[in-house]
């Protein structure tokens, strides 16, 4: 009999290689019993429906939800930048720095007062890691930058939550409103 031992720890590696897996399109797959018994539809109207969903567009995958505090990830840095878009070369150069950015998780255009606005969101175990990866990656980096960045606006989301729903929930409670379900 072998015997192996229980070293488990929520950030080794096998654990990280699993959630990384969840994450790939088409590997998760939902409980058909567990929504029938949630929904009391049949089983076929259920699968017959998330294919439909998939096939819309709706449904873009199925993953896991992380808790990122529990890996000690205690701040979510919400920036928005005001961006000079005549500085072409410097931007280009900052979405190259920004690619490479594991701690940045999202970046999109920002509509509003005829300027290219930015929004990212980031993730980092506190506020001196942000400041000191943000200077180091892309203000002491990128040439310019500062002729790029007209104006930056810093946020912190940290605990507590006073309201934290999915954006799906968020949704899917519009949508119901809006047709008169319940």
């Amino acid at each position: 009999m072998i015997l192996m031992a229980s070293n488990k720890h929520i950030d080794d590696e096998i654990r990280l290689n699993i959630l990384n897996a969840l994450l790939q399109k088409g590997t998760v797959q939902p409980n058909i019993r567990r929504l029938q018994k949630i929904t009391g539809y049949h089983k076929a109207t259920i699968k017959a429906s998330l294919d439909f969903l998939e096939k819309e567009g709706v449904l873009e995958g199925y993953g896991p939800k992380v808790g990122f505090r529990k890996f000690g990830y205690n701040l979510e840095a919400k920036v928005m930048l005001q961006i000079d878009s005549s500085e072409k070369e410097i931007f280009n150069k900052y979405l190259k720095q920004a690619e490479k950015d594991p701690h940045l998780y999202r970046m999109t255009a920002i509509i509003g007062s005829g300027n290219l606005n930015i929004m990212t969101n980031h993730l980092y175990p506190d506020v001196e890691s942000y400041h000191k990866n943000v200077q180091e990656r892309y203000y002491e980096s990128i040439p310019g930058i500062y002729k790029l960045i007209k104006d930056r606006q810093i946020f912190y989301a940290t605990e507590p939550y006073y309201k934290n729903v999915s954006r799906t929930s968020s949704l899917i409670e519009l949508i119901r409103k809006e047709k008169g379900f319940k």
